[in-house]
């Protein structure tokens, strides 16, 4: 038993804290229920990226709001020789004890999700427990990939295309507005960030899926992905990340000529792990959140998949795409009036004015929630116990 404290190291928080994390998922949990049942929703999902942001809220909103049982597949660390375990460990542990009270099947494999022996691992589980799903989601967020098959290691990059980039953004340690410049990317850097973030692996798992006979007649695949604003462009859409997420939304296209319900779905910008490390966008992130919030519009991952689910999916229109075939989930994002009130404020954010002009204290609180920190009701002082876990996770 001890005591955790938040340490934070740039945009990563080493510590992680049970009990916090268990109250965050409680209250993504609450939301989806006061809003009703999901009706006509999946009834067995599986999720493969299913420990934090998106992933997590997905699974959250499929158990609580539609009922399903859910597998979930990710890659997490458990406490060790007194370090707390990741905060993904610690969420899935609380999602899967208070699914399990609500009489759902839940059951999670910690691995990694790249690897063939991870698909199979997933399948015989599939088999054993569920038979067949009636959706997947591919929520993945990892900056390294072993090809399966070859064994090679690619790393993900996070660079401009065409040239060198300069902009504004946030330190969000030192809370100043200061410039960030990027070199460009290489031709190796694009190739190997598209073969860990496109739709490669999805592909793989999709047809692991059809072969093992695990989807039910009309399964729904969902991948996610993000677009954002203009002010974004160079280090995302039109960078390195930006390639591979097109190449994630033309496997989608393929998937669908392939015989598959898959679908891409872009979403809001939101605090997680993974915005966090990307220049310019928590800055732009700080400025949203006040926009939105002020048009009463705001929304974060649990209200985005839970929109999603009853008005994207599962309305009464079904499956509700824009002309290119991607589900709009960053519609509100990209209002006009909201993008217009971003722009006007961009360019006169200083470092002393950022949290006038922005709402970035509410930022930093939405990131150390991801880490269980600072949320309502739980004692930070008091020893909690840091080896938790429930059978299916160790």
């Amino acid at each position: 038993m001890t005591t955790v404290k938040p340490r934070v190291r740039g945009f990563i928080c080493v510590t992680s804290h049970p009990t916090g994390c268990a109250q965050h998922v409680q209250e993504q949990i609450d939301l989806v229920k006061s809003r009703g049942p999901i009706v006509g929703g999946p009834k067995k999902v599986l999720i493969i990226g299913a420990s934090t942001g998106y992933g997590l809220s997905t699974r959250i909103a499929a158990a609580f709001g539609s009922g399903a049982d859910t597998l979930g597949v990710f890659f997490e660390r458990p406490s060790d020789k007194g370090r707390p375990a990741s905060a993904g460990w610690y969420n899935s542990v609380a999602f899967e004890q208070a699914a399990t009270e609500a009489g759902l099947y839940a059951k999670s494999i910690n691995g990694d999700a790249f690897s063939h022996e991870i698909r199979r691992q997933t399948i015989e589980q599939l088999k054993a427990d569920l038979g067949q799903v009636d959706m997947v989601i591919y929520s993945l967020a990892s900056p390294i990939r072993v090809d399966p098959d070859s064994g090679e290691k690619f790393k993900s990059v996070l660079k401009p295309i065409g040239g060198d980039f300069t902009a504004k953004t946030v330190d969000t340690d030192k809370e100043q507005i200061l410039d960030v410049s990027l070199p460009p990317a290489t031709e190796e850097d694009i190739a190997n960030t598209q073969k860990v973030m496109g739709g490669e692996d999805w592909t793989l798992w999709m047809n692991a899926l059809r072969g093992a006979d695990a989807l039910a007649p009309g399964a729904k695949a969902i991948a996610y992905s993000y677009i954002g604003p203009e002010v974004t462009y160079p280090i995302y859409r039109e960078g390195t990340i930006g390639k591979a997420k097109e190449h994630l939304e033309a496997t989608a296209a393929e998937l669908r000529i392939a015989g598959f319900d898959a679908y891409v779905s872009v979403n809001k910008a939101v605090v997680t792990q993974a915005s966090s490390a990307i220049p310019v966008v928590p800055l732009y992130i700080s400025i949203l959140f006040k926009v939105m919030k002020e048009k009463g519009i705001h929304e974060g991952c649990i209200e985005q998949m839970d929109r999603m689910f009853r008005e994207k999916i599962y309305g009464s229109a079904g499956v509700v795409t824009d002309d290119k075939g991607l589900i709009r989930v960053d519609d509100w994002e990209m209002r006009e009036d909201v993008q217009e009130a971003v722009k006007a404020i961009w360019p006169g954010v200083n470092t002393d004015n950022l949290k006038s002009l922005t709402d970035f204290e509410d930022y930093q609180r939405e990131f150390l929630r991801l880490f269980g920190f600072g949320l309502d009701g739980v004692d930070y002082d008091a020893e909690v116990e840091l080896e938790v876990s429930v059978p299916s996770i160790g």
